[in-house]
């Protein structure tokens, strides 16, 4: 997806205090923003700007109209008028005529910015995870990053009331100038007297509006949690440990310090803005209230008439009040661009890892049961970020062509993180990793990860259909039925599948209606038949029978034997029936290579595996 080029204001990362130079800087996210909802309808954009438009010469229409109504009203009583009381009549229609329109308009400003925000909402979620799919996973396991993203998603519903804003700030400017320039008619000190009218409440409520977001920016972190906590109390995934373990209280309590102290802080910023707030309105209410005292002194020496008087009393209250919203929105607009900067600095972060802009072609199978991959680990260190301790360190081996390779470690050892640098999830900090000769960042990144299949130990249960479980293996084959099925018969989820009413279409998990729940081994089965779904070189299964009794352990690694041959493939296993099956097995501790040999040649070497194994086979006498 092409990116637009988006007027950045300086970050506001980790500040409590933004500055109004920063809030100035944030109004050039508005062009890029106005492109964004333009792109989404320009028809319904440039509908909603013209019934503003109308709308924003309605109200001094309407109080010229009154005014004429009143004149005549008056002058028809003293007789005074050439007009016969039709005219009266005319002007009330008019007016009429008018509320009629302006209520129109209203209910189709309404309309489109609904439509808009809907809109706007569906399309942002869906930029937001094709971006996510761009980034690192290094990236997703950074709690900075999680910031920005939650605050980024914060961004999908309600931005549309900043274009509602924009739009209603040009309507309103447009609606004053017309009210304007009939109090310059009678007194021009009337305007300034509005502007002083207004000021205060302006400086207060931007201080307050300025504290409240420094308030929730700062508190991004621990709102998260608070987020977390309400899920883990009360989730059928958790509620198992939370009953057994007696964990209600201990997340209740957490709940309530971490709520309360929020709720203290913001309670102390409403009080102070509320009782600020109502001194400030106070000041405004009395400049107004002199401007008119002095327009009825001048309508009862007779300088202006009735009509006048209602004409200017009714315009210095709406410019007033317009000028009011005006200053008050303007503060409200320099917030939410401020907030508008979170979706373009998430947008903004680039992946680390990603293809060469000029990348090789991937090795192909010369012919049928042929493997066409080799992989050589050349002192390959990594560490994860902000861990000073090396996960893998001076690591090389190679990875021959068809070979079955296991990795045996305690936990920790970096067995996951050396598939992960396999698949390209991470690039070494150290050392390089070679493909047929050439370092893997050669080769195109989605060729490389659609020619390998990984099957982790934590793998993710979608809660949805069955047949889509096995499908994301590769979802491109969804709606091939018969190669799912053959899938789901060799990890053996057919006689999962066969048991549930709704058979491949069954919803699983408890999340939706009608929804079913599988057991341990039940889900491994179905995420297995995902490798079986990917048309992959190399094969990758992070403990893939941790959940599975011993025959049915058995029968997978029988059918396991099948699917990779003419295949590289890598599995993880504290298992030791399931890893002498491999023909080399590599034993990690603290991220180095310890051994490495075949079953026989390692437990002959009584190093570390023949201990393993030792104390393994003793547990099972």
């Amino acid at each position: 997806m092409a990116k637009a080029e988006v007027p950045r204001a300086k970050s506001t990362e980790g500040k409590e205090e933004i500055s109004w130079r920063e809030r100035f800087a944030a109004l050039r996210n508005l062009p890029a923003f106005f492109k964004l909802v333009w792109g989404v309808s320009p028809g319904l954009f440039l509908g909603n700007a013209a019934f503003r438009l109308v709308r924003a010469a309605i109200p001094a229409s309407t109080l010229y109209i009154g005014k004429l109504i009143i004149d005549q009203v008056v002058a028809l009583s003293n007789g005074t008028t050439t007009h016969d009381d039709r005219y009266i009549w005319w002007l009330v229609g008019a007016e009429f005529g008018l509320a009629i329109l302006s209520t129109a308009l209203a209910r189709g400003v309404s309309l489109m910015d609904g439509l808009l925000g809907d809109l706007f909402a569906n399309q942002t979620s869906i930029r937001i995870m094709a971006h996510a799919a761009t980034l690192d996973l290094e990236q997703f396991e950074d709690a900075t990053f999680y910031d920005k993203l939650e605050r980024a998603r914060r961004q999908t519903t309600g931005r549309t009331v900043l274009l509602s804003g924009v739009f209603g700030q040009v309507q309103e400017l447009i609606s004053v100038a017309f009210l304007a320039a009939g109090l310059a008619v009678y007194n021009p000190w009337l305007l300034l007297l509005i502007l002083v009218a207004v000021t205060p409440s302006f400086i207060g409520d931007n201080y307050f509006n300025q504290r409240s977001y420094s308030l929730s920016r700062s508190w991004t972190p621990e709102r998260r949690e608070l987020d977390y906590l309400r899920y883990v109390g009360a989730s059928d995934e958790t509620a198992k440990e939370v009953k057994i373990f007696g964990l209600s209280d201990f997340l209740i309590d957490r709940f309530r310090v971490l709520s309360w102290q929020f709720f203290i802080k913001n309670r102390a910023l409403s009080v102070s803005r509320a009782g600020w707030g109502t001194l400030l309105t106070a000041l405004g209410t009395a400049g107004y209230y002199g401007a008119y005292v002095w327009i009825i002194q001048r309508a009862v020496s007779g300088q202006i008439s009735l009509g006048d008087l209602t004409f200017l009393a009714g315009s210095f209250r709406q410019v007033r009040g317009s000028l009011e919203g005006i200053l008050l929105q303007f503060s409200s607009l320099t917030q939410e661009a401020i907030y508008l900067q979170d979706l373009f600095d998430y947008f903004a972060i680039e992946p680390l890892i990603h293809s060469a802009k000029t990348t090789r072609p991937f090795p192909r199978p010369m012919g049928e049961g042929e493997a066409a991959l080799r992989f050589v680990f050349e002192n390959v260190g990594f560490k994860y970020t902000n861990s000073e301790r090396w996960a893998l360190r001076n690591l090389s081996f190679a990875l021959e062509p068809g070979e079955k390779l296991a990795l045996v470690g305690e936990n920790g050892a970096g067995k996951t993180t050396l598939v992960k640098l396999l698949a390209r999830l991470y690039d070494p900090a150290e050392g390089r990793i070679l493909l047929n000769g050439y370092d893997l960042r050669e080769y195109d990144l989605l060729e490389l990860r659609r020619n390998i299949g990984v099957i982790f130990q934590d793998y993710t249960r979608f809660k949805m259909s069955a047949g889509i479980n096995i499908a994301v293996g590769d979802i491109d084959e969804r709606t091939n039925q018969p190669r799912i099925e053959v899938s789901a018969q060799r990890s053996l989820a057919d006689s999962v599948i066969a048991k549930l009413s709704g058979g491949y279409d069954q919803q699983l998990g408890r999340s939706f209606g009608k929804g079913v729940e599988l057991s341990g081994g039940e889900w491994q089965k179905v995420a297995l038949g995902r490798a079986y779904m990917r048309d992959a070189q190399l094969i990758i299964l992070d403990e893939p029978t941790a959940a599975l009794d011993a025959r049915a352990e058995y029968e997978v690694f029988q059918r396991f034997g099948k699917l990779t041959e003419g295949k590289s493939s890598v599995i993880i296993s504290h298992r030791f029936s399931t890893v002498r099956m491999a023909d080399r097995i590599l034993v990690l501790e603290n991220g180095t290579l310890l051994e490495i040999g075949s079953h026989y040649e390692l437990l002959e070497k009584d190093g570390r595996y023949a201990e393993l194994f030792g104390l393994q086979a003793r547990g099972y006498q």
